[in-house]
């Protein structure tokens, strides 16, 4: 074991160099990039008092939450698996502004359980919430800087998957299914299971023609799975068709904003489905199974705060983007410049000079192992002529 003590636990990665500069680098330009969509960046903390922490998210993060006894008060804190609800818990606590209120966030969070985002445990969270406004609008603003995000890291073919919780919860509701009955069916409906769909319906006796329509929800995904829904679901309660309508106004709007952007409609494929409202979207690359970028409505979380306001926005994993893009890592040797061991006042100063002015500047060390080239530089300083000069190595 001594030999393996450098071993990470499943899904806990590090970051190496190369690609730890590219992350900061796409850091900066994502949190300027929400700035200039006018969302102002807030760092809630890492670990915090668990009631706090899951208030109003449902079971799931529950479970996918690290959970640890406060030595100070003895009270039982959550190292944070989302930061979306924290981000709600500022807009509903601190901010209280009756406008809109846009933030956004980047952090490391913990899972218990690897995720969606390439198998982690310890995703690099990068996100933007919208407080105050209840609409298509804010949802497609909010997905439109989730594609500016994708755009930004360099995530390219990239196709949304759009659908709608309110269907499913209608539906549910419609047939007089109890809490139980509501989870058993989400749970075979998310795995496709339309065999096991069709043994719960009968097994809970549910009226035919409410059983048809549930039935019918796992088939109905695809470019046509709207007008499908519409001719198949027409005995479906007014809840279930304004959900339908509402899907249809952000696909028109989609077109408008994103024209270039191929949209997948999955009625059955409820993400989020114990913490979302509304509309929710996810976006997927060619070659991955799994979503790379995820958001959508949710309303009302702030309720326990005591500030109910509607909700919506998106996160993503930075460490999944950049490894996705597959961009170019930039090594040292494009930009560094190697300085001698020496203490004369001229050398300093034209270091001094470099560092100012953006240039990576790395100093050699008496007795060093290791050239100029050894050390990633491209260029070094050398005394000629009384004064220090840049040559190519």
């Amino acid at each position: 074991m001594e030999n393996e003590r450098w071993i990470l636990p499943d899904g806990i990665d590090e970051v190496l160099p190369l690609e730890a500069g590219l992350i900061e680098q796409k850091r900066r330009e994502l949190l300027d990039l929400y700035s200039s969509w006018g969302y102002d960046f807030v760092i809630p903390p890492f670990v915090e008092f668990l009631d706090s922490l899951l208030t109003g998210t449902g079971g799931d993060l529950d479970l996918n939450t690290f959970k640890l006894t406060d030595q100070l008060s003895g009270r039982l804190m959550g190292i944070r698996a989302d930061i979306t609800p924290q981000a709600a818990r500022i807009d509903a606590h601190h901010i209280r502004s009756q406008c809109p209120t846009r933030l956004c966030y980047l952090g490391t969070v913990l899972h218990t359980r690897s995720d969606g985002f390439a198998g982690t445990r310890s995703p690099l969270q990068i996100g933007a919430e919208l407080y105050g406004h209840s609409g298509v609008e804010s949802d497609i603003e909010v997905l439109r800087l989730m594609m500016e995000t994708l755009k930004t890291t360099g995530v390219e073919d990239v196709y949304l998957d759009l659908g709608h919780v309110g269907i499913y919860k209608g539906l549910a509701q419609q047939a007089g299914l109890n809490n139980y009955q509501e989870r058993e069916l989400f749970d075979a409906l998310q795995r496709k299971a339309m065999p096991e769909v069709d043994r719960l319906l009968e097994a809970f006796s549910i009226a035919p023609e409410h059983a048809a329509m549930l039935a019918r929800l796992g088939e109905l995904n695809g470019d046509n799975a709207l007008q499908q829904a519409r001719d198949q679901l027409q005995g479906a309660s007014k809840v279930v068709k304004e959900a339908l309508e509402y899907l249809q106004m952000m696909a028109d709007q989609i077109a408008v904003w994103l024209p270039e952007v191929p949209v997948h409609f999955d009625l059955a494929e409820l993400r989020g489905y114990h913490f979302h409202t509304g509309v929710v979207f996810a976006a997927f690359v060619p070659g991955s199974g799994k979503e790379i970028a995820r958001g959508g409505r949710y309303d009302a979380i702030g309720s326990v705060f005591g500030r109910s306001r509607p909700a919506t926005g998106f996160s993503c994993d930075l460490k999944t983007l950049i490894r996705v893009a597959h961009l170019p890592q930039q090594t040292a040797q494009n930009s560094a410049v190697f300085a001698p061991t020496s203490d004369d006042q001229g050398l300093q100063q034209e270091i001094a000079r470099l560092r100012a002015a953006g240039v990576r500047v790395v100093c050699a060390l008496p007795g060093q192992h290791g050239d100029a080239e050894e050390m990633g530089c491209n260029q070094q300083l050398v005394l000629t002529d009384g004064q220090w000069r840049l040559i190519s190595v």
